[in-house]
């Protein structure tokens, strides 16, 4: 029985994966930092019209260079701002405020319930407008991936608050001594809601990478 080889066919294949694995890897870590930073300020500490702005901030920053990582991953190199692409990043600013305000405006277990699923949807139409902007091509699979993967980041969100919202516990380090000073670290539940949120994070976009880059 004779194998018929395609040179460079699994070249191609694992370099696509690496990439896929290292943009997915970049994009939940900026997800995770700039959520975890606007959640920090809005949420955790007390709420100014300051932070709110700083959170803003952080927010569409994220949201840019993770669309730049998107950008790079799947497309050839354009120009990253363009009036669809604000779009896009603003869609995805967006989405957090509305997803806390809804949270606290119902309140509970059913506020938190409801809030998430509306973060998924909003955030499913985001990942599907990223593949419109980027002109991929839109399958099926193509939505059942965004859905799955704003589903994913939607849950990752809601175990984030829950961790603010429903546990009150902190952990204090012994301490480390370094020359006359003497170093605690505090750990809370919502910074491991964070770490979390990062976990599920990586799964969403790591399978966004895989349906885009692996047909």
């Amino acid at each position: 029985m004779s194998v018929i080889r395609q040179p460079g066919l699994f070249g191609r294949h694992t370099r696509r994966r690496v990439v896929g694995v290292t943009a997915a890897a970049g994009a939940a870590t900026l997800e995770a930092v700039a959520v975890g930073l606007w959640f920090t300020l809005v949420v955790v500490e007390t709420r100014t019209a300051a932070a709110a702005l700083a959170g803003l901030g952080i927010l569409f920053c994220g949201a840019l260079l993770r669309l730049g990582i998107f950008g790079a991953a799947t497309a050839p190199v354009q120009v990253l701002l363009t009036p669809r692409r604000i779009a896009t990043m603003l869609t995805l600013v967006a989405a957090w405020p509305l997803w806390i305000l809804l949270a606290e405006r119902i309140d509970g277990v059913l506020g938190l319930t409801v809030a998430g699923i509306l973060l998924g949807l909003v955030l499913t139409v985001q990942f599907v407008l990223e593949c419109r902007v980027f002109r991929l091509p839109e399958s099926r699979r193509c939505y059942a991936t965004a859905a799955l993967a704003g589903g994913l980041v939607a849950l990752g969100a809601s175990i984030l608050l829950a961790s603010a919202w429903f546990t009150n516990w902190t952990v204090l380090t012994e301490p480390f001594v370094v020359g006359d000073t003497a170093l605690i670290f505090r750990i809370e539940a919502y910074q491991l809601g964070i770490l979390v949120f990062g976990a599920f994070a990586f799964l969403a976009h790591q399978r966004r990478f895989q349906q885009t880059l692996e047909p």
